[in-house]
């Protein structure tokens, strides 16, 4: 029972991390932006995101499964600090209209990423691996990021 309270608390933690996406919505100003044509179609962030964060959930239950907390103190408490960087890049951008600095933002997103990939894969190989999918869209959102900002550089907020 109590393996699947804390599967339920790392699903509850890694979704509240999608939060700021739902209060924080694209809207019109987002809209007008120049983006590049192979930005994804909005339909598609949500679902992989619910995809991603369920595989997220399940990764920091897995290394917790094995190591515990105090087994496994520092690569959790990165996994807690990229969960973080998650839930600030839509406020960032969507809330403050800071393209730039979620430009920014998202490296230091994608650096805990790798760190909490490189701290797991000793614990629980899998629950590494699980984390290579969110690696994979951070990068590819990276380079979306990167590509709306050098193309309305010039736009104020």
């Amino acid at each position: 029972m109590a393996s699947l309270l804390a599967l339920l608390g790392f699903g509850v933690a890694s979704f509240a991390a999608g939060i700021g996406g739902i209060a924080f919505r694209p809207g019109e100003w987002y809209q007008r932006l120049n983006k590049p044509s192979w930005r994804p179609p909005d339909w598609l962030f949500g679902p992989v995101w619910t995809f991603l964060y369920l595989t997220i959930a399940l990764a920091g239950w897995l290394v917790w499964q094995e190591a515990g907390f105090g087994g496994a103190e520092l690569p959790l408490s990165v996994y807690g600090i990229q969960l973080l960087l998650n839930a600030a890049w839509s406020p960032i951008v969507f809330g403050l209209h800071r393209i730039g600095w979620a430009l920014a933002e998202m490296v230091f997103l994608w650096l805990s990423i790798v760190a909490t990939i490189i701290l797991f894969y000793p614990i629980h190989t899998a629950a590494a691996a699980l984390l290579v999918p969110y690696l994979c869209w951070v990068s590819f959102a990276l380079l979306l990021n990167l590509s709306v900002w050098r193309r309305n550089s010039a736009i104020p907020s």
